[in-house]
């Protein structure tokens, strides 16, 4: 079965840092895109970053580039999202999941784990 598991997630002070994981069972991650979505209470859900190792593609919103780094580790079979210099408003839900391809269209994701809070005080 294919599965994925989000964790990581925690209660960080503004510009401190979190490393989400998204640990993949059933499929290898080196063979499709993941990606992480977050939503945050009352907005909607918004894709933060995606990556392919197969297409040798990373992506970023911009409202995190410079400020998060996406990674894939295959000997795992995970992959990771360092968040550093945190802010109020990433505050949010974040979810992995995945696709063929490293595009931010939720409609294209057709696997998700289930999220992890991510809190950022002010």
């Amino acid at each position: 079965d294919v599965q994925l598991q989000a964790s990581g997630g925690g209660l960080v002070q503004a510009g401190g840092s979190l490393r989400l994981s998204c640990a993949a069972s059933g499929f290898t991650v080196d063979d499709y895109a993941i990606g992480w979505f977050r939503q945050a209470p009352g907005k909607e859900r918004e894709g933060v970053s995606c990556i392919s190792s197969r297409d040798e593609s990373i992506y970023y919103a911009d409202p995190v580039k410079g400020r998060f780094t996406i990674s894939s580790d295959n000997t795992n079979n995970t992959v990771y999202l360092q968040m550093n210099n945190l802010k109020p408003e990433d505050t949010a839900v974040y979810y992995c999941a995945r696709s063929p391809y490293c595009i931010m269209v939720d409609a294209i994701y057709n696997y998700w784990g289930k999220g992890t809070q991510v809190t950022v005080s002010s």
